[in-house]
């Protein structure tokens, strides 16, 4: 018997979700209003963030099982940021503090400066409805 390959590892998909996430970092540095698209793609970016984040706790497991302990801690090291980020533009994006947009595509940017983006072949649609999307799990203050 041979061995069996996921063709959706976690490693292929978090190549998608970064190659996601840097061209919503490109469209967004082209915006100069905070309008619907800008809030959605900035909460796509969130979820993007956060199943990035997901897919490591995911990868690391599949290395500690190997006993691989060490490659492991490695990758969660190395990706500590995503989980970060999301929390942080998370508050951004549930806060209305648009404000504070830039900076944080600034601490972002450098983070995906290793994917190459000759054209964008991300649609419209994929963002469309994402902000409402987020403002529903808010918590709601009693």
């Amino acid at each position: 018997m041979g061995r069996v390959i996921n063709p959706d590892s976690t490693g292929k998909q978090r190549n998608q979700l970064m190659r996601t996430s840097a061209e919503l970092l490109r469209r967004l540095s082209q915006q100069t209003t905070v309008d619907d698209d800008t809030k959605n793609m900035a909460a796509l970016l969130v979820y993007c963030l956060r199943e990035i984040d997901a897919g490591i706790d995911q990868s690391a497991l599949a290395w500690e099982k190997r006993d691989y302990w060490v490659k492991a801690e490695e990758l969660r090291q190395r990706w500590y940021w995503a989980g970060d980020m999301a929390d942080q533009l998370q508050g951004l994006v549930l806060g209305g503090h648009w404000e504070n947009l830039p900076p944080m595509m600034l601490k972002l940017l450098p983070r995906f400066a290793d994917v190459k983006i000759t054209k964008l072949t991300r649609k419209e649609s994929l963002w469309e409805g994402c902000y409402t999307r987020l403002m529903e799990e808010k918590p709601q203050d009693n």
